[in-house]
């Protein structure tokens, strides 16, 4: 049977360079500001290396602001980039900006559905990935391909090769191993050299926050490590580069609870229901990213906020009797996620915190930057404090995933999906 396959790129906008950040802005890590042209454009045109076979699909750009008030300049703006862009014959490209998600929304709420648009929203990572699957849903289509605006094509038979699992049974045979569905495939970033390690100068900090390190290791032993085969199970997964079956993203949400890491978050999310992703060692894309524009310390808080809170939804999972109750619901453990990102959801965080911070605070200080060390060791009370969720994560998540599949299932009514294609359809012919 052909998949229909729809490919979703997100792309992050700021204000002007002159005006740069301000307080209440979201947090990306580098968004474009809308005086320059950023990297949409080269994304986009990198699609005609693919196979002319394998163009029969469709494409849309989310166009993602910072701030409430350049929102419709950000849509106008990624339109004019769309309209010179060229990815090849066979390719519908559709829009979704601030414009198309306010008549969603309306159209929910004039359905009496309208307690469903907080599950749709354009600010925050985890939102933006929902609508990443809400979008391919409403389409029709079976596979969602999640990639960003700062990645190149460069494997004519990307296309085939993300379809080529997708949704079918792997193992089994004369092994006796148990055959599995394949609802979620993990490709892999290849840095601007051509590897797939992420290289990164090693400060003393990093010594106790060893993320770098450990993905790495984490990119041999599932990327690199023998013996070679296709597919194998993996405990991290990029978000630019994401094959999703609507068996898995009509079920389970990503997690709006989180800051960053949205995409192994998910992974956690579906691995606890019943849903396990594999990373295919063919399935490569180009990360040419702009560097990031928040400070050292700000990025780490980030990361604090997000491992305690993927930390506590792995605990709350053990703290009640949810995951009994959940048809197909799997227990999970931080081992299971070894050597990344399990080695930041232990007991031992605090500690790997604590020692990080009071590092960088010192070359902080160090550079005469008696903010930026203060800020650094801001962190560390962080971590016990406002950090933690006041919640349990898990419980919560649970509530989500009922809510959008109920939602998944609303809009998959013809009559309803129907009216929400025109929103995409009628703006962008």
């Amino acid at each position: 049977m052909k998949l229909k396959l729809t490919m979703v790129i997100p792309t992050y906008w700021a204000r002007e360079s002159g005006t740069g950040w301000k307080e209440g802005d979201a947090i990306y890590d580098h968004p474009t500001p809308l005086d320059r042209e950023g990297t949409l454009l080269r994304t986009i045109q990198s699609l005609e290396i693919l196979d002319e076979e394998d163009r029969d699909f469709q494409l849309v750009i989310i166009a993602a602001a910072t701030a409430e008030e350049i929102e419709m300049d950000v849509e106008r703006k990624v339109a004019s980039i769309i309209r010179a862009s060229n990815p090849g014959a066979g390719v519908e490209v559709f829009l979704f900006g601030r414009s198309h998600l306010a008549q969603i929304h309306e159209l929910l709420t004039a359905e009496g559905k309208g307690e469903y648009n907080d599950l749709l929203q354009l600010r925050g990572y985890s939102n933006i990935r929902n609508l990443c699957l809400f979008i391919p849903h409403i389409l029709g289509s079976d596979v969602a391909v999640l990639i960003d605006d700062d990645e190149v094509f460069e494997d004519p038979k990307f296309i085939a090769k993300a379809k080529e699992f997708i949704g079918r049974d792997i193992g089994g045979g004369g092994g006796g191993g148990m055959r599995m569905r394949v609802n979620a495939v993990a490709g892999y970033y290849l840095q601007p050299d051509g590897d797939y390690h992420i290289k990164r100068p090693l400060r003393p900090w990093m010594r106790y926050w060893d993320q770098y390190e450990r993905m790495n290791e984490a990119f041999d032993i599932i990327i690199g490590a023998e013996p070679w085969q296709r597919l194998k199970e993996t405990p991290f997964v990029f978000g630019g580069n994401m094959v999703i079956h609507r068996n898995l993203f009509t079920t389970v949400p990503f997690d709006p609870g989180i800051t960053r890491g949205e995409d192994i978050d998910f992974l956690i999310n579906a691995r606890m229901f019943g849903f396990r992703f594999f990373l295919d060692k063919e399935l490569s894309i180009k990360h040419l990213p702009p560097p990031k524009s928040h400070p050292t310390w700000l990025q780490l808080r980030m990361d604090i906020y997000r491992f305690i809170y993927e930390r506590a939804k792995i605990e709350g999972q053990a703290q009640g009797e949810s995951e009994k109750e959940i048809e197909g619901m799997t227990r999970v453990y931080p081992e299971d996620f070894d050597p990344y990102p399990g080695c930041f959801l232990k007991r031992d965080l605090e500690d790997k915190i604590e020692k990080a911070c009071r590092l960088l605070s010192e070359e902080y200080l160090a550079r005469g930057d008696r903010a930026g060390s203060e800020e650094a060791l801001k962190n560390i009370v962080i971590a016990r404090t406002d950090a933690v969720p006041k919640f349990n994560p898990f419980q919560s998540l649970c509530e989500l995933q009922k809510r959008w599949r109920d939602l998944m299932r609303f809009t998959g009514r013809e009559e309803i999906s129907s009216r929400m294609r025109a929103i995409l359809q009628n703006q962008n012919s």
